[in-house]
């Protein structure tokens, strides 16, 4: 069973390892995430293994098998089997149920995405969503990657501007100011998981950060006037 680690990261439950599913689950992977992954394919499962430990085959999409997983224990669960309409909105239904404080689901048409708002998750088109990645690279470019998992919910790696070389992360307190919470940060191919407050942004420094786009934009904003 899941069970979070105990940080201040956010963490997050894929379940369905399609091209959607596996692509989310590698991207989190190379940046550092907490996350599992469920899909009843074995095979899929046992070459998830080399990027999490928490890779679960599972034959049921019922509540209590999904419970049995600790999914609940989840900041954030992606469904990634809309190509099923009845087992995405089952399994849509379910995670809310448990308590799930984000639940996403992919939906394939806007019919199938009104069903899932209603039962209460966030919905992602991912043609659309990738058009929107695009445009936020080509919008700003300081971001150089970016993972919209909702409307509300992005993850983006965004190059340290200048001038917060030299700033502690506990001086520029990102999550009050900007609305970001800081995941990682890299650095020539290092990788830092675990920001302590008085750490301070080095040049070329790469930020891994979660929030809106807005809150990106307010980033922005703030550098383009320091």
């Amino acid at each position: 069973m899941y069970h979070k680690k105990k940080s201040d990261k956010l963490t997050y439950g894929i379940i369905g390892l399609g091209r959607f599913g596996h692509a989310l689950a590698t991207e989190l992977a190379r940046m550092g995430a907490d996350f599992m992954v469920i899909d009843k394919d074995e095979e899929k499962i046992r070459d998830m293994r080399e990027l999490t430990e928490n890779a679960i085959v599972i034959n049921s999409l019922e509540k209590n098998a999904l419970m049995e997983t600790g999914i609940q224990n989840c900041d954030i669960a992606i469904v990634c089997i809309a190509e099923h309409m009845d087992t995405s909105i089952l399994t849509t239904l379910n995670l809310v149920s448990l308590g799930i404080p984000t639940v996403i689901a992919k939906a394939t048409s806007e019919a199938h995405g009104v069903i899932l708002e209603k039962l209460g998750a966030e919905v992602v088109y991912p043609e659309r969503d990738m058009a929107v990645r695009l445009a936020s690279r080509l919008e700003n470019s300081q971001v150089l990657d970016f993972i919209q998992l909702s409307e509300k919910i992005n993850i983006s790696k965004i190059l340290v501007p200048d001038e917060l070389v030299g700033r502690t992360v506990q001086e520029m307190n990102f999550r009050s100011r900007f609305g970001l919470n800081i995941i990682a940060i890299e650095n020539n191919s290092k990788v830092l998981e675990t920001i302590q407050p008085d750490y301070k942004f080095c040049n070329k420094d790469v930020l891994i950060v979660s929030g809106s786009r807005e809150s990106l934009l307010q980033l922005s904003e703030w550098a383009e006037k320091h």
